[in-house]
């Protein structure tokens, strides 16, 4: 099993610990400027902040979803801008139930950097323990990451049209079923998949399950799964749950729906 996540205490704790950097991913899709807007007023102190849409994703394109993966080099710039060397523990949080701090997670782990952990219980639980908030910008650190692609954690459309790994929805139930479809131009699924909602892997607190609650979760996937979501953004929650339930070899699909989307004729 993979350890994912750390204590607000922890991190309380090492604050100025200068091997330790902090990543506030907190965004919201139909807001985009709200994470940047709450990460001015109020941050965990020496946090740096990633926008999903200008840091974590590249430009959309014709085909590739909402959300394509971000472009190495420049990714790689701004980690190293945070003070990131390969001994650097970095820690992600929001306040969305890891929907984007498991974004940076998966990212960073893609990239080669092992390194990296969620905040259990988010920015919430940090404000409701008490412990200090700064609305002062850190400036840069000197660092070094190299990105290292880990180019079989994703699969692209033909490896998911292939057939031959489990296929996880990640979105509600109801989008799912094709019953609503908020975002993106057509309503449904990718025929085949099996649908386990991101949220389920938490508590309503924002607390990532117990590693038996969440093997149990997951008894029912026996190979190395495809996960995706919407954007293959909060797929990732999913994939951080399976790597702390011992499953660590399931892949992303990074464009998920949107991307398979933008395949289907409409008319």
């Amino acid at each position: 099993m993979v350890k994912v996540a750390i204590t607000a205490a922890w991190l309380a704790d090492h604050l100025n610990d200068p091997n330790v950097a902090i990543a506030d991913c907190r965004f919201a899709l139909m807001q985009p400027e709200l994470g940047r807007q709450q990460y001015r007023e109020g941050h965990i102190p020496g946090a740096y902040y990633f926008d999903l849409n200008q840091d974590l994703s590249s430009p959309v394109q014709k085909h590739g979803g909402r959300h394509p993966l971000p472009d190495p080099e420049q990714f790689a710039h701004k980690l190293s801008q945070l003070g990131i060397t390969p001994s650097t523990l970095v820690v992600a949080y929001d306040d969305s139930r890891f929907g984007f701090a498991a974004r940076f997670w998966w990212l960073l782990r893609y990239f080669g950097h092992e390194n990296v952990r969620v905040l259990d219980g988010g920015f919430a639980n940090w404000q409701n323990l008490g412990y200090p908030v700064t609305s002062i910008v850190p400036t840069e650190r000197a660092g070094n990451f190299t990105p290292e692609i880990q180019s079989d954690w994703i699969a692209d459309i033909a490896a998911v049209k292939a057939g031959t790994s489990t296929l996880i929805d990640s979105r509600e139930a109801e989008r799912y079923r094709g019953e609503r479809e908020p975002i993106d131009p057509i309503a449904g699924h990718i025929p085949g998949a099996v649908n386990y909602p991101w949220q389920l892997v938490t508590d309503d607190r924002g607390f990532l399950k117990t590693p038996e609650a969440l093997k149990k979760h997951w008894s029912g996937i026996k190979d190395d799964p495809i996960v995706y979501c919407g954007s293959g953004v909060t797929a990732c929650v999913n994939l951080l749950a399976l790597a702390a339930s011992g499953i660590d070899r399931a892949k992303l699909y990074p464009g998920s729906w949107s991307d398979w989307c933008s395949y289907l004729e409409q008319g």
